[in-house]
């Protein structure tokens, strides 16, 4: 049975397991999950018969193609107060001036496109996808507030950033009576712990929820890739960015999660989900799914607790 968590601070509820739009509208750009917008009609379906609530997309996966299927097969399809639909601006859209970047500009118009797209007046979360360093905090702030007031988003977010980025517009809008932060979604799982340092303390201070991308480390958590299988499906040929997780220390860390999923009676990759929803302040990370099944593995791995042994094995 699907579990509910509070989204940070906020009154808003989420489903433990977040499920991912990367996919949705990928047709032709990547062979590992090329869908198109109708094939994904089912994969709402069982995310939606199975409790998760909580969908996550950005303006520019697949050029608008997965907030268009979001929109065309996801929402209507259940009352719209069920679902919880978050989007990202930031990154860029096209190559012409502002149509890139956290300007006032730029994310006015890209909050109209992206409530377009998902054929809906609001989204529930709406998240930076990136820091824009050029320009002013306090406009990047006050155009978040616009929008919030405006009714086109009901809560703000942020995703991979430094902490002191983080805290600058966290802290001028507490001081100003303007929409704060209610989750961070961050790289971070079992092979990538860098966050631990400094961004997650702070998260958990102010109570931001941990909403982690790329939970199975791009699925080498998943304990099916490594030395002599790494060309044994189309994402292992094409997928480079996976390297730096397939390197010796890496794929100890893999060894150890296959060992207590052996003991679990589970998937390698549920329990590296598990991992995760054991930390403190992390509520929900974001699936990317390409197969039905594994939306059901990864709602069983909120099942799934791992004693004091379990965690310190993982934890090295």
């Amino acid at each position: 049975m699907m579990k509910y968590a509070k989204l940070g601070r906020s009154g808003l509820t989420v489903s433990r397991i977040c499920l991912g739009g990367n996919s949705w509208g990928a047709a032709g750009r990547r062979a590992w999950s090329a869908f198109d917008a109708a094939q994904s009609q089912p994969f709402f379906k069982r995310a939606l018969d199975l409790g998760i609530n909580f969908f996550d997309t950005a303006d520019v996966y697949n050029l608008g193609a997965s907030e268009a299927a979001m929109g065309e097969y996801l929402v209507g399809s259940v009352p719209r107060d069920e679902l919880v639909i978050c989007t990202k601006v930031g990154l860029p859209f096209g190559d012409r001036p502002n149509k890139s970047g956290l300007g006032r500009k730029h994310m006015l118009a890209s909050i109209d496109a992206s409530l377009k797209r998902l054929k809906t007046d609001h989204v529930d979360v709406y998240m930076l996808h990136r820091y824009d360093a050029e320009t002013p905090v306090e406009e990047i702030v006050a155009t978040l507030d616009s929008i919030v007031r405006a009714g086109k988003a009901r809560y703000v977010a942020a995703s991979t950033m430094r902490p002191t980025q983080l805290a600058r517009m966290q802290t001028l809008a507490k001081a100003n009576g303007m929409p704060t932060f209610v989750s961070m979604q961050n790289l971070y799982n079992l092979l990538a712990r860098e966050e631990e340092a400094d961004m997650i303390p702070f998260c958990q201070e102010e109570g931001i929820a941990l909403t982690p991308y790329s939970p199975l480390a791009r699925g080498v958590l998943s304990g099916t890739r490594g030395p002599g299988s790494n060309a044994a499906t189309e994402r292992a040929r094409e997928d480079k960015m996976a390297d730096p997780y397939l390197q010796p220390d890496k794929l100890a860390i893999v060894d150890k999660v296959k060992s207590v999923a052996v003991a679990a009676g589970a998937l390698p990759s549920q329990v590296a989900l598990a991992w995760l929803l054991h930390q403190k302040g992390l509520v929900a990370p974001v699936v990317g799914v390409t197969k039905l099944e594994q939306i059901d593995d990864a709602v069983k791995a909120t099942e799934i607790a791992l004693d004091a042994a379990q965690l310190a094995a993982l934890n090295g």
